[in-house]
């Protein structure tokens, strides 16, 4: 990182001039990348940037207008800052209009007070750029070296963002491309304060070039993955312009993240590599190519004049916070798992990992099979192979390879929703996840946040203030229907006691519990709030 013009005016050589900043003193943190001496005011054209430039002003002309435009050249080329040496052209003040232009432009105007050897100035500056440029190349190569370390030792993500936060003191977060969090590292802070509201926030964040930085939102955000098959973002928070050593932070880890992505892809069985390639065309394609069959065919999967069934798994204990990182190796045994099922029930389907979340499977049934009962044979047999919970999803039962699409989407969004649905079941239909369904497909809809954020908003902020439990108790009063008795029960709470809360709930809200309407209402938004959680 280049030094600051603080730091430039601080040398020894510019201190014995007596120097004082005039104006511009908010641009005192800008970077100096070069010395330029220059008696005549056209010299504009000649800077590039991040010159810190010395006259003593003997050339510059007399008319405030044309010293306002001197400035204003300057600072249209983002010049550093202007020293003016007051000896031989102004012996104890510069011309207002100079000061008034600078203070202006943030650009720093700084007066010597001695007779100064500008050549010994320019030596020194130039001096402190060009140690201050080593001990920045001497950073990048550790970088480097710590890096290559990291991933020649498969080094876990966790590892990867920890030596970020350590190297640049600063929080990370890695997310994908949906703006999940997949793993961070808080460097300190609040975890609680990181993460909240991470989606919403992240979607505001959009960058040009592979790694860039947002100034309006204080995030160095890089890709990553290799070009044509991105998969997630690294963010660092960043307050200030990140130096450019913390962007080489960003793009090795970027980089160590996306070799152990790979790596870890390969330890999959051939079989469920060539299987998940197949379900990410079908997936990825609203017209499949026209090999497709036949590739899923040489498989033992006939996608022609069948009863094709999209199905979807998912591990029954995932964490909000970090799905992907937290199951990648759950999802890999979880895959070989269903396809072992399916053999055994002789059940021909693709099974593969296509996400961070779940396992995707194709079944391809005979014409005249009865659908339910193959799925409930191959549910209990997955239930049974694996050691914890877990839940079956399942599509529209489909007749075309163009129509698998809609059936694997229908699974996945089923799965998601039954995540948090009551009740144990072999498995989950459209039918099943009704009302949590239909929230599931708007959650991310701004007016359904906002209208859960009205009804619970007074309840919320009562609980996180008192550390009450009534949206709790509320959620109780809900889920039985509105029978106090039982959700008393439920709330492991006396009647008394729970009617009491009951009418607190009421008073909070403004609302009475009696109205079948508002607890509708208040229901609906307990389920959107549910799913945000």
């Amino acid at each position: 990182m280049y030094p600051s013009v603080a730091e430039a005016v601080a040398l020894p050589v510019i201190r014995r001039a007596r120097p004082q900043v005039v104006a511009g003193s908010a641009g005192m943190q800008g970077r100096v990348r070069w010395v330029h001496v220059a008696e005549v005011a056209d010299i504009a054209h000649l800077l590039r940037g991040g010159e810190l430039v010395l006259t003593t002003g003997i050339a510059l002309p007399e008319e405030p207008a044309a010293l306002t435009g001197y400035v204003d050249d300057l600072a249209a080329v983002h010049a550093a800052g202007l020293v003016i040496e007051l000896v031989r052209r102004w012996n104890d003040h510069v011309p207002e209009a100079l000061v008034t232009a600078a203070d202006r432009h943030r650009l720093p105007l700084i007066t010597l007070a001695e007779e100064t050897r500008f050549v010994s100035v320019t030596e020194a500056v130039v001096a402190l750029i060009v140690d201050a440029q080593l001990a920045e190349l001497r950073a990048a190569e550790q970088v480097h070296e710590t890096f290559t370390s990291l991933t020649v030792a498969g080094a876990e993500p966790a590892e990867v963002l920890r030596e970020v936060a350590r190297i640049s003191g600063l929080p990370v977060v890695l997310e994908t491309l949906g703006h999940e969090v997949l793993a961070y590292d808080a460097a300190g802070q609040d975890p609680t304060e990181l993460l909240a509201d991470w989606s919403q926030r992240s979607r505001s964040v959009a960058v040009p070039e592979r790694t860039a930085y947002d100034e309006e939102a204080g995030w160095l955000v890089t890709v990553v993955g290799a070009q044509g098959a991105d998969w997630g973002r690294l963010v660092l928070l960043s307050p200030d312009p990140p130096p450019h050593r913390h962007m080489v932070v960003a793009e090795r880890a970027a980089s160590a993240l996306a070799v152990h992505r790979l790596v870890a892809r390969d330890r999959e069985s051939l079989e469920r590599q060539t299987h998940r390639m197949l379900l990410a065309q079908l997936l990825g394609q609203a017209v499949p190519p026209p090999d497709l069959a036949a590739r899923a065919a040489a498989l033992g999967v006939t996608l022609e004049r069948r009863q094709l069934v999209g199905v979807a798994i998912r591990p029954g204990h995932m964490t909000p916070r970090a799905p992907a990182l937290a199951t990648q190796e759950v999802l890999r045994d979880l895959a070989e798992v269903t396809a072992s099922a399916a053999r055994r029930v002789s059940v021909p389907a693709l099974v593969g990992v296509v996400d961070d979340t779940s396992v995707r499977a194709l079944l391809s049934l005979p014409a005249h099979a009865r659908v339910d009962a193959v799925l409930r044979r191959l549910a209990e047999e997955v239930h049974r192979s694996t050691a914890g919970p877990v839940l079956v999803a399942v599509g529209t039962t489909v007749s075309h390879a163009a129509e698998v699409r809609r059936s694997l989407g229908e699974a996945a969004h089923v799965a998601g929703a039954a995540l948090r649905t009551p009740g144990a079941q072999l498995y989950h239909k459209l039918d099943n996840v009704r009302l949590r369904g239909l929230l599931h497909l708007l959650r991310e809809d701004e007016r359904v946040q906002a209208f859960a954020d009205r009804e619970l908003g007074p309840l919320l902020a009562r609980d996180a203030h008192q550390r009450s439990r009534l949206v709790e108790l509320l959620r109780c009063y809900c889920e039985q229907g509105g029978n106090k008795s039982a959700a008393a029960a439920a709330a492991h709470l006396s009647r008394t006691a729970y009617y009491q809360q009951l009418s607190r709930i009421a008073q909070v809200l403004g609302v009475s519990l009696e109205d079948p309407e508002s607890v509708l209402s208040l229901y609906v938004a307990l389920l959107v709030h549910e799913l945000d959680a």
